[in-house]
């Protein structure tokens, strides 16, 4: 799993390139043949389990973002903001990624840990999200990390029981309290989603007065959209 990360901080070094404008079409020329060779290396590393390793019903990818509380964001800066982590597709793997991770309850500022099915951005507008929703958990303070091991063991463990409409789950740390979401790929299934609360309710073992949201993926862009306008507006 070593040389995963090392792939990564391969893939961070590359993001400034594309800021300078001004560079020599020979600079051009060779960004560009770096990038076909990255991309062409990552189309090659497809992540399989490894010999007698436990294999996922579906791969994973974890993400983190990071952003500036009180701004609003657009999908490009939002996308552009958002960093993978890594890809696994076993019990092992996913051990090995997460015991090298920060907990939620001590990440610091306004950040996001995201864990989604390989293939689907952990934004509203992806294809498999755009007409879908989540389920929306507000935590006091201290109860975050217990909370999102829970919830992620159970999506990996397929205990949520609806087929393929689960797309991934968030945990997002703020000033005042912490979120967790569970997010699925269609909002007007109300069965489903109504499984997926009460699956929510048993594997973090909510207290029956918990207060729990669901909002459509098309609400929340609205609502970005308009709190972006009104930003401009001030």
């Amino acid at each position: 799993m070593n040389n995963k990360f090392d792939a990564l901080k391969d893939d961070d070094s590359g993001d400034h390139d594309q800021n300078e404008e001004n560079s020599t079409q020979k600079d051009g020329e060779k960004e560009k043949t770096e990038r076909d060779k990255n991309q062409n290396s990552s189309k090659r590393k497809a992540v399989v389990p490894g010999p007698a390793e436990h294999p996922l019903q579906y791969n994973y990818t974890f993400w983190y973002s990071r952003r500036t509380p009180g701004r609003p964001t657009s999908s490009q800066s939002y996308e552009q903001n958002i960093k993978q982590i890594g890809t696994f597709a076993s019990v092992e793997q996913f051990w090995r990624f997460y015991s090298h991770m920060v907990r939620p309850g001590d990440l610091t500022g306004h950040s996001d840990f995201h864990l989604f099915k390989e293939g689907i951005k952990p934004m509203w507008e992806d294809d498999a999200n755009k007409n879908g929703g989540k389920w929306i958990i507000r935590l006091r303070k201290g109860l975050a990390s217990r909370c999102w091991e829970n919830l992620i063991l159970a999506m990996l463990g397929e205990q949520f029981m609806v087929g393929e409409e689960i797309c991934g789950a968030v945990v997002s740390v703020r000033f005042q309290e912490d979120i967790i979401s569970i997010w699925n790929k269609t909002a007007s299934d109300q069965a489903t989603t109504a499984r997926i609360r009460d699956t929510l309710r048993r594997v973090l073992n909510l207290p029956p007065n918990t207060i729990m949201e669901y909002k459509t993926h098309t609400d929340s862009i609205k609502d970005n959209s308009s709190f972006r306008n009104t930003k401009i507006t001030l």
